[in-house]
């Protein structure tokens, strides 16, 4: 069998540092793919997959249309408008956690990035605010934040279009009595990080953000516990809080930190660094886990040499930097024989863009600082981690053993049989009649392929071993979701200027 040219080796333990690095170097240069990508093009796309998530009345400038209209009436059974907002991945439930942080992933996406998305910055904004109106909704009443609409369950249970929702849209919330500080402080961070947005773009509306941000952590670090405990016959097993809260209330103070500039943020931060574990799993990013993503947000203002008394994040940040490379045997990051990013459980993608967006971001924080990363008896520099960082997405656009893009609608050959219920069933247009929570399950089980594409939506992706089954069923592989596009927005957005 003919060796895989982009096959990468799993360890180098006969090697000296200085070789292995110098053959990680000659890796990363090999060129795996036939013709470069459009990442400018791919940006618009994984924008576009946005649009096919909105839930509510859709705007006239909706570009995705064969998407219509949807859960009109969410909030009404708790007297509260609760419209609007993203459906997390293939279903029709509205998971406030996933959410929030898509929303603060597409902040900070616009924050570092924005200047080199060219025409695509204003869907990119468009995306943060379609995100936090909603947010504002659930956070609309003192001491209380609404987490989530729809019952997880019932919706499972049924294979319909979101226009089509005939399950139950129970909306649940967190108070004093039923703690969340997990989804309020990430609500915290998002309506933070989006302040930073439209602090220029629209004023009035970044002033209730930070606002509305500051009385969503207190509440948060006052009322401490977390929802998973509180709300556990909901949101378990879909969005569990298997990490703890205490992660989110470091993240949350974080972006408060950087959005309102008050010290008394960075005292929080510096006072419960231990408390709240901040040097826990550094190696870790996504919805449940922020501790790589909150020692690389704070790192930049120590390398930029304002806060000294926040260098134990720094630190922590180059741990993490150095536990991604690969060959360094580290048990809780390792990479497929093409080269991907793989960690245990389901929708590797996740795991594949958010920890690339913090290699770019981090590889540009310490070019300002002109600093490299110490790792072993070598150093990792920011031209490494963006190359690192561009591999990764290079392997999303195609550069793989299968030669597949894993975002649909780019390239030659993308997934076609998405687990994504408005893609698989018939489109409004198409099929004006009601379908079903089981009439739906025809189209669940056809081996053919969607009738509606969800530009944009890239999927779980492929196993340990670079093999897809592009089939709806296998949901691990072949489900969307916000939060796998939304730190990719940042990535692509820097690559479609620097290549």
């Amino acid at each position: 069998m003919a060796r895989n040219p982009c096959r990468l080796p799993a360890c180098f333990p006969s090697f000296s540092t200085a070789l292995f690095f110098l053959l990680l170097l000659l890796l990363l240069h090999r060129q795996c793919a036939a013709s470069p990508h459009n990442y400018h093009d791919a940006l618009r796309k994984s924008l576009l997959f946005f649009e096919g998530q909105r839930s509510g009345r859709l705007p006239p400038d909706q570009r995705l249309r064969w998407r219509k209209d949807s859960a009109l009436h969410d909030g009404a059974s708790a007297g509260v408008d609760l419209t609007g907002g993203y459906y997390d991945a293939g279903d029709n439930v509205k998971f406030g956690f996933p959410m929030a942080f898509t929303t603060t992933l597409l902040s900070w996406s616009v924050i570092d990035f924005g200047r080199t998305m060219g025409s695509e910055l204003g869907n990119a904004v468009k995306a943060v605010k379609w995100g936090t109106d909603y947010l504002l909704k659930a956070t609309a009443h003192d001491g209380v934040v609404y987490v989530q609409v729809g019952d997880p369950l019932s919706d499972h249970n049924c294979w319909e279009r979101p226009e089509d929702m005939d399950t139950l849209r129970t909306a649940y919330k967190i108070d004093a009595n039923h703690p969340g500080s997990d989804v309020a402080g990430e609500t915290a961070a998002a309506l933070a990080a989006a302040s930073i947005v439209f602090r220029s773009r629209d004023p009035a509306y970044s002033r209730l953000l930070l606002s509305r941000a500051i009385k969503v952590f207190e509440f948060a670090d006052k009322h401490r516990g977390a929802y998973s405990s509180s709300l556990h016959y909901a949101v378990c097993p879909f969005y569990c809080d298997v990490n703890g809260y205490q992660d989110e209330l470091l993240w949350g103070a974080a972006w408060l930190h950087k959005a309102s500039r008050r010290r008394v943020y960075r005292e929080y931060i510096v006072r419960n660094e231990v408390v709240l574990r901040a040097g826990d799993s550094i190696n870790e990013f996504g919805w449940d886990n922020k501790h790589a993503g909150i020692n690389v947000l704070l790192s930049k203002e120590v390398l930029m040499g304002r806060s000294n008394d926040l260098k134990s994040f720094q630190m922590n940040a180059d741990g993490f930097i150095c536990s991604l490379l690969p060959g360094m045997s580290n048990p809780q990051v390792q990479y497929s024989p093409g080269g991907l990013i793989f960690k245990a459980g389901g929708s590797n993608m996740q795991h594949v863009t958010s920890l690339s967006f913090l290699l770019l971001a981090y590889s540009n924080y310490l070019s300002h600082a002109n600093h490299a990363v110490p790792c072993a008896h070598t150093s990792a520099s920011p031209a490494l981690l963006k190359r690192l960082a561009k591999r990764q997405v290079d392997y999303i656009l195609g550069d793989n053993p299968l030669r597949m893009s894993y975002m649909v609608g780019y390239g030659r050959r993308y997934p076609e049989r998405i687990h994504h219920r408005g893609s698989s069933l018939p489109s409004m247009d198409a099929h004006p009649t009601h379908i079903g929570c089981k009439a739906g399950s025809r189209y669940y089980l056809s081996p053919n392929p969607n009738p509606n594409t969800l530009v944009g939506a890239v999927v779980g992706g492929p196993n340990s071993s670079d093999a897809f089954p592009d089939s709806r069923p296998f949901f691990q592989e072949s489900e969307p979701t916000t939060y796998i596009n939304a730190p990719l927005v940042g990535l692509l957005a820097y690559f479609s200027a620097h290549t």
